[in-house]
């Protein structure tokens, strides 16, 4: 079974696609990589969070609609669906969990947390999107729930 080969088997960096859907190799990293493709997502949300609000949400929707093509087409051709090296998701699944909040040094730390707290455990309902919506918008689309639970908590906090 493929879930078994090495991911830097199954997905090449010098192809675009797979470059970002593996968060620039740090989805890679064989041991927790989707929490390294979320920290892959904070100096992009550092540059990023210098853009307008509406310019932000306009940027982040791009990515998770962009996300569901290169999510789709790394897990058709790495052949396993969501496989744990495309991390795509994760750093969209960041930037919305971010989302009109201030950026420090804590509320990052904050949104790191909670983002990965609801993407590790997946309370309903993103275990049950995990497991029946299938393809780049299935893989997209748990981690997007994720980030708005997040989110939600973070605009309580912050």
């Amino acid at each position: 079974m493929k879930k078994n080969i090495p991911a830097h088997k199954l997905f090449k960096l010098s192809d675009p696609v797979h470059f970002l859907a593996v968060g620039f190799g740090s989805g890679l990293i064989p041991k927790a990589p989707g929490t390294f493709g979320t920290l892959a997502a904070i100096p992009l949300l550092l540059l990023a969070s210098y853009l307008p609000l509406y310019a932000l949400i306009i940027l982040t929707i791009a990515m998770a609609i962009f996300g569901i093509y290169v999510c789709d087409k790394a897990a058709a051709d790495a052949g396993v669906h969501d496989h744990g090296a495309i991390v795509w998701d994760e750093i969209v699944g960041f930037f919305i969990c971010m989302l009109g909040i201030t950026i420090s040094w804590q509320s990052i730390l904050v949104g790191f947390l909670l983002f990965r707290f609801f993407d590790i455990l997946k309370p309903w309902p993103i275990k049950w999107i995990d497991v029946r919506v299938r393809g780049g918008f299935g893989i997209m689309l748990d981690d997007v729930v994720a980030a708005f639970m997040a989110l939600a908590i973070m605009h309580l906090i912050f």
